[in-house]
């Protein structure tokens, strides 16, 4: 008569178990725990993106000021000089920043000048995931001429995972730009119509 015993105390020892709700917590935090941290990541490295974006778009605003009064045209005659004096020197510690225009972990520059706002054209930089520096000038213009002023930098993205990359070049990086578009200020006379 002891056989059905042991199917009464298999019945008994899962009746305990469902009531038993001192492991639940621990559980169920095992299962949120990593979406959580990987949304909190996901929002750190967004936030410093964009805090990253909104730096260099600042340098390259306070830059393009020297560029319109003719500052930088008398100067800083080639990119180098430009780099070093005017980019680089109030960088703050986001970046990386290499005298040499176009390097691949450096801040780039593309500086070109028209004659009237109807002939600006900007072009995009990426080409086949690859940050494209072919195109790049150092043209500063004259007075009275149109700038087109752009910063560049291959911000590296590291929480890619999940379903959340936000990365526009190969190698999990993201082309940050800056852009300022004017018109220089007549510095050597008036300017023409």
């Amino acid at each position: 008569m002891s056989p059905p015993a042991a199917p009464t105390a298999a019945k008994n020892m899962l009746r305990r178990f469902r009531r038993n709700r001192r492991g639940s917590a621990i559980i169920e935090f095992a299962l949120i725990a990593p979406v959580f941290i990987a949304l909190l990541f996901a929002i750190i490295e967004t936030s410093l993106m964009f805090f990253a974006s909104e730096a260099l778009q600042t340098i390259n605003e306070n830059a393009a000021r020297l560029i319109k009064t003719g500052q930088a045209q008398a100067a800083y005659p080639d990119v180098g000089t430009y780099l070093t004096s005017v980019i680089c020197s109030p960088t703050p510690v986001l970046f990386t920043c290499n005298s040499t225009n176009g390097s691949a972990n450096g801040i780039s520059v593309d500086i070109k000048s028209y004659s009237s706002f109807q002939n600006v054209s900007i072009s995009s930089q990426i080409q086949g995931g690859n940050f494209d520096t072919s195109t790049l000038s150092y043209s500063l213009g004259g007075s009275c001429d149109v700038v087109v002023a752009r910063l560049f930098y291959q911000w590296p993205l590291f929480v890619t995972g999940l379903g959340y990359n936000i990365s526009n070049l190969n190698g999990n990086k993201r082309l940050l730009v800056a852009t300022a578009v004017f018109r220089n200020e007549p510095y050597s006379g008036a300017c023409g119509s």
